[in-house]
């Protein structure tokens, strides 16, 4: 089978649309999607900056959603026709995965960063039969098709709006996941997050959905324009008072924060801005040392790596696209869509911030 994908084939080199080969159908356990969109999320662009641990050259894309085509075996739960939504891939027998917590699967960063599963690896070739990286997340859905393990794959509603679903299964998830599952935010409770990208966003979004306070920091002054207009107070993000303007707005404290700047400036105020057993859920991944000063983690707060949420995606997806459907989760707004051609385009205006979330159309 042969389509076209979106091909890294260097760190520094520009992506290629061209023509790739499949050269088998599902094994058992997965299924063949057509692809109707895929979001661009900063961990694919994240591979430019990796030192070389991700194997390339690579199909890239772990936002995707799409058609069942053809599935393998008889115990993928799906058939031909159906609509998913594409999430992270995990093993689905580790203590982490019986415990519902797939995010925190054993094989998690094999898994999904550094060469994905490597049965049937092989078979997925470029048009000169060089062989390309393992499946990306699971699904490399910068292409027209993924072949992917049932397990990634959550069956939606086909009358959603389906090439814009993608990024429900990471960069929306993540954020909406931090503040209805990690921190169990209901009524009455105060949020803050801290950079008001589309994990950030989402997680305004969520906060506001769950009856909470929300506040959202940032430096863009756009940004936190649509964090007002999803119901958030704005703070912008300069260094020194922060804390106390926080403290301001949230009566005395937040009880929850979620940080998804990876700035050691902005962590310490974030803590420093929390009631007495607050927490702060980090979702960047840091790069350096995070040095905290004195006094950040008194009174019983706490600091927390959050990944993908907290969330089972077969159960996060669905909840989401309902609180899309009451208005209460407008996700869609956030979204600008691009040929698959234009990928170059997509990730130079992400990277400036020009929009918040890319989700190219194969």
């Amino acid at each position: 089978m042969r389509f076209d994908a979106a091909v890294l084939r260097s760190y520094e080199d520009p992506f290629t649309v061209e023509e790739v080969i499949l050269n088998a159908g599902p094994a058992n356990g997965e299924v063949l999607v057509r692809i109707a969109g895929c979001g661009m999320c900063r961990t694919d662009l994240a591979v430019r900056r990796s030192a070389g641990r991700s194997p390339l050259p690579a199909v890239l894309g772990h936002e995707g959603s799409g058609v069942v085509v053809e599935t393998g075996g008889p115990d993928t739960g799906l058939s031909p026709g159906d609509h998913v939504v594409l999430s992270f891939d995990s093993c689905g027998h580790c203590r982490s995965c019986l415990g519902a917590a797939p995010a925190y699967c054993d094989d998690f960063a094999a898994l999904n960063l550094f060469g994905g599963r490597t049965e049937n690896a092989a078979r997925f070739t470029d048009a000169a039969g060089g062989a390309l990286a393992p499946r990306w997340f699971g699904q490399s859905s910068f292409a027209a098709y993924a072949m992917v393990p049932a397990r990634n794959a959550v069956r939606v509603d086909p009358a959603l709006p389906l090439e814009l679903l993608g990024p429900l299964g990471c960069g929306f998830l993540t954020g909406a996941g931090a503040v209805l599952n990690s921190f169990n935010t209901g009524p009455g409770d105060t949020v803050v997050v801290l950079g008001a990208g589309a994990v950030g966003l989402a997680a305004v979004m969520a906060a506001t959905a769950a009856g909470a306070v929300a506040v959202a920091v940032d430096r863009h002054p756009e940004r936190l324009a649509l964090a007002e207009k999803f119901g958030a107070a704005a703070l912008y993000a300069v260094p020194g008072d922060l804390p106390d303007r926080i403290r301001g707005l949230t009566d005395g404290g937040a009880q929850y924060a979620l940080d998804t700047t990876g700035s050691a400036r902005l962590i310490n105020d974030a803590l420093l801005s929390l009631r007495p057993r607050g927490h702060l859920g980090l979702v960047a991944r840091l790069h350096a040392d995070l040095p905290l000063e004195t006094g950040t983690l008194d009174r019983g707060r706490r600091l927390s790596h959050i990944c993908e949420g907290d969330a089972v995606p077969a159960l996060m997806i669905p909840r989401l696209t309902g609180l899309w459907r009451a208005g209460r989760f407008p996700f869609d707004q956030l979204i600008r869509t691009y040929p698959l051609t234009d990928i170059n385009e997509a990730e130079a205006d992400c990277e400036a911030g020009r929009v918040v979330k890319p989700v190219l159309i194969p």
